[in-house]
């Protein structure tokens, strides 16, 4: 029997929130009622109470209450129910949670969901789901449920799916994975331009003895990789692929944010870097392409991404930016560079190749680049054996360092 914490905005969704928790009890797991609300009374008696936790968001539920102003309460709650379910969880008093809402109920419960840790049971049934819902879940794995209709009231539809949502989490907290063997992690950047080099160098750590998570460098993947870095989890870093800083500079859709390569640099842990695919700027669909960049080169990766060759102006400052964030880095860090490509279309007869361009970001690069720091010049593409495997060496030796300081 699991305990499963059912969230939300009991005044204005508490027969919804009820409605699931009956569903979910009928499946013989126990229920522990979260209340967000601040409107009118709960119609469902809460386990913890909403003074609860605008308490531990240091709110006066009152004062908020009284200037009836709903933004300000949201907020409130969106800062106390994190601290709240994360506490739970690290009692180890709830094992999954789910949850219903429109607008101002996503945003308070997402909140929550993503202080909880990847793997933890999160289902989030919402009006917004059906749209761009990267605000709401993050770099964590909750899973967002359409509504369909509004959240307001069981009908023919709603009843559909709200059992399906209750079904959905006790299935997930019912579904508990078969611990393996715990193996030290290394995580790496991965883009499809870089897919023989990572494969590679993964091989030759694995046969070291670790384990190698990839992310996707889509922006996503980036921030996620970056968050894994931050919980101390990680003992090293394999960041090939930095592709996602050509979008964050120029305004492409893959962009991870501006401290995308800082965690591992922050947090002491050791890594090696390369410009993978910073010849690329991602866009969607060619119409989706700013009218701006009309004379640029491109290459339609396929018909829903075009990909943007990055200009030697845009290269001089990829190579200062990487260049200042590897400067963070109080572990032992490696910077490597493929002279002869930096992805699969930037090498010789290939559209995107730019002799002066990538002469432009590695001269910039080692220009910033702090003196103390190793810098590994080859003369290959990104995705040469030889690449991989200077990668996955000098990572290794770099973790072997970071032991016997």
């Amino acid at each position: 029997m699991a305990t499963i914490a059912v969230l939300g905005t009991m005044d204005t969704k508490g027969e919804e929130h009820a409605f699931v928790a009956n569903l979910i009890r009928q499946r013989g797991h126990r229920v522990l009622v979260i209340d967000t609300g601040t409107l009118d009374a709960p119609k469902l008696q809460p386990d913890i109470t909403r003074q609860e936790i605008a308490s531990a968001a240091a709110a006066d539920l009152n004062a908020l209450v009284a200037k009836m102003d709903r933004g300000e309460a949201v907020a409130a709650m969106s800062h106390g129910a994190p601290i709240v379910l994360a506490s739970l969880v690290a009692e180890k008093r709830i094992d999954g949670v789910i949850s219903l809402g429109g607008g101002g109920g996503t945003a308070i419960s997402t909140a929550a969901m993503r202080a909880l840790p990847v793997g933890f049971p999160k289902v989030m049934v919402s009006t917004l789901a059906s749209g761009n819902t990267a605000q709401y879940v993050g770099v964590k794995d909750i899973v967002m449920f359409p509504a369909v209709v509004d959240v307001a009231g069981i009908n023919r539809i709603s009843r559909q799916i709200l059992t399906r949502a209750a079904g959905a989490i006790c299935g997930m907290v019912e579904s508990v994975p078969t611990p393996g063997e715990d193996k030290p992690i290394i995580v790496a950047s991965m883009f499809g331009n870089t897919t023989d080099c990572v494969q590679a160098s993964k091989r030759i750590l694995e046969d070291a003895g670790y384990e190698v998570l990839v992310f996707h460098a889509t922006g996503t993947g980036g921030r996620a990789m970056e968050s894994l870095i931050e919980s101390g989890l990680v003992a090293g870093v394999l960041d090939i692929t930095t592709t996602e800083w050509a979008d964050e500079l120029v305004g492409g859709v893959l962009g991870a944010g501006p401290t995308r390569c800082e965690a591992a640099a922050r947090h002491g842990v050791p890594a090696i870097v390369a410009p993978g695919c910073l010849d690329m700027v991602n866009f969607g669909a060619r119409e989706t392409v700013p009218a701006k960049h009309a004379d640029r080169i491109f290459y339609q990766h396929n018909p829903q991404v075009t990909l943007m060759r990055t200009s030697p102006e845009e290269c001089a400052d990829l190579g200062r930016i990487l260049a200042e964030k590897v400067n963070l880095s109080t572990a032992p860090v490696t910077v490597l560079l493929p002279r002869k490509a930096i992805s699969v279309i930037s090498a010789p007869g290939q559209k995107f190749h730019d002799p002066i361009a990538d002469r432009i970001l590695f001269t910039t690069l080692k220009t910033y680049l702090r003196k103390d720091i190793e810098l590994v010049e080859l003369d290959c593409n990104i995705n040469a054996p030889e690449f991989a495997k200077a990668c996955a060496e000098k990572l290794l030796a770099n973790i072997a360092k970071r032991k016997a300081a």
